[in-house]
């Protein structure tokens, strides 16, 4: 028997995002209104799904069609992690939103909730071809949401944004479409059981759509040499857009994980053997480039950015093993990754909101806003980011070591974490010093604390800055807290990594007379 509250997190997007369209005329008080009330209670369902989750996977019959015919969500710890993380940067960005930066275009709360929508159906679906459209989605709504606010620049980044993602789309229709060809079925579950049984003559097609799947993941989570989007067009966005964009850029590191560990988890026609050498020296190569970029950015906003890209080699290092707990550090680094990375890109907003025309610029010529109070919170968020003691980020890196230590290359991945990991403290260290240590004082700080009365990014002037100082707070709480309770969150993700390599787990529960298959 269907259980409804799994669409829910589906529904409840897809009917906020239309309803906003209706309420732009009652003006932006009831946007707001509705798209706060939808967010909470999208945060209190992903919460419920997650205890439901813990009983292990469980189905949802669209139209109660039976599989592999119908359309199927499945709910499983992965899921319902994801949608828990997702919801919870979804509700920091939007509070940091309703404080000014809605007001630069009449669209913002409706894209925002269609994002939300493509990010959670993505994690839920259990099809590949709906995965295809849940993707789509995702796209079209963030398409508006880099050029949310106008202006050339983001225009331009948009364009860039929109051309290689269609070209990833088409790529990903080739690679269903030869999938379907070669198995029969696009259901997850389905294709489980099919690849194992495929005839020799037809494992080199299984290879190409295998490859062809592999390369538009690799597109959608900036991975080399597919990164170069990300820096860019996450510079051009709107914070608290870009902030949700944390999450977005796992979503493709979420496909990788669930077709590797479920689909070709077998390593039918050495698929999985393939994307593990594929995966390993691109993630490698990832972490570097981007450890790179921070070290030579020259703004805030590519700072943040390159860090994104980092942070994706950093997480699919581990995720290239198929190990509990390899996958289970993966897992806990995602969740770190996604806090720090919205939190990041919310407090450069605040800076460059304060320093006028050189806005986010490394240049010490003018001081930040709140020199004391944001350069305290910048520190922790450079700690964070890179892994310094005791935050989240440290805990993470911490167990990614110990995932690769004995596995093969599981050297070099060690040199490559530790030598990326100095590099991004060489550049946090030259970003905080520049803007906060030899920048001039303000007129009229006291006692070296900076205090302006300058307005939050995108609010009117003279607003209070209290608020999304707040959230970033709040988000930087989050990472202590994912440090302090590391251990409980630990055995989740031990959990987690554990149901995943069962992987006959999720296919009973949505092909019950399927035969047992191996891990």
């Amino acid at each position: 028997m269907n259980n409804h509250w799994i669409i829910a997190p589906v529904l409840l997007p897809a009917f906020t995002a239309v309803l906003l369209v209706v309420a732009q005329r009652g003006g932006l008080r009831l946007q707001r209104l509705l798209s706060a009330a939808s967010v909470v209670a999208l945060l209190a369902i992903a919460v419920g799904l997650w205890m439901l989750a813990q009983g292990g996977p469980l189905a949802y019959a669209v139209g109660d069609w039976p599989a592999p015919f119908g359309i199927f969500l499945v709910l499983d710890r992965l899921s319902a992690l994801m949608l828990l993380v997702a919801a919870v940067v979804a509700a920091a960005a939007l509070a940091y939103a309703v404080l000014g930066w809605d007001r630069r275009g009449a669209h913002f709360h409706t894209l925002f909730h269609f994002q939300l929508l493509g990010i959670n159906g993505s994690f839920l679906t259990g099809d590949v071809f709906n995965l295809f459209v849940f993707f789509e989605i995702l796209l079209i709504a963030s398409y508006g949401l880099v050029a949310h606010g106008g202006g050339a620049w983001r225009l331009k980044s948009g364009f860039q944004y929109a051309a290689i993602n269609l070209v990833g789309s088409t790529v990903f229709l080739f690679a269903v479409g030869l999938m379907y060809g070669v198995t029969g079925t696009l259901n997850m579950a389905d294709l489980a059981v099919r690849v194992d049984d495929l005839p020799a003559g037809d494992h080199a097609l299984l290879r190409v759509a295998a490859l062809l799947l592999f390369t538009v993941f690799a597109v959608k989570c900036a991975l080399a040499p597919f990164h170069w989007w990300l820096p860019g067009t996450y510079s051009a966005g709107a914070a608290p857009a870009v902030a949700l964009f944390a999450v977005l850029t796992k979503v493709g590191a979420y496909a990788i994980i669930r077709m590797h560990t479920l689909v070709f988890a077998s390593d039918a026609a050495g698929v999985s053997a393939s994307l593990q050498q594929l995966l390993l020296p691109a993630a490698a190569v990832t972490l570097v480039l981007g450890a790179i970029g921070v070290l030579a950015s020259r703004t805030l906003l590519q700072l943040a950015s390159h860090s994104i890209v980092a942070s994706m080699g950093t997480l699919l290092l581990a995720a290239a093993g198929l190990e509990e707990r390899q996958l289970s550090a993966a897992l806990y680094y995602l969740l770190h990754s996604c806090l720090i990375g919205a939190a990041l890109f919310l407090l450069v907003d605040l800076v460059a909101a304060g320093r006028g025309r050189l806005a986010d610029r490394l240049l010490p010529e003018a001081p930040a806003p709140r020199a004391l109070l944001l350069g305290t919170l910048f520190f922790v968020a450079g700690m964070a980011m890179v892994g310094m003691p005791p935050l989240s980020g440290f805990v993470g890196k911490v167990a990614i070591l110990d995932g690769l230590r004995g596995t093969p290359g599981g050297g070099v991945a060690w040199a490559v974490l530790l030598g990326g990991s100095l590099l991004l403290l060489v550049g946090y260290a030259r970003a905080g010093s520049t803007l906060f240590w030899k920048a001039p004082a303000a007129a009229g700080a006291g006692a070296g604390a900076g205090a302006m009365p300058l307005p939050a990014a995108g609010s009117p002037a003279g607003q209070s800055t209290a608020g999304p100082i707040a959230v970033v707070c709040l988000l930087l709480g989050a990472t202590a807290a994912l440090s302090l309770l590391g251990g409980a969150v630990m055995e989740a993700t031990n959990a987690t990594a554990g149901e995943l390599l069962d992987r006959n787990l999720y296919i009973r529960a949505v092909l019950p007379a399927a035969p047992h298959l191996e891990p």
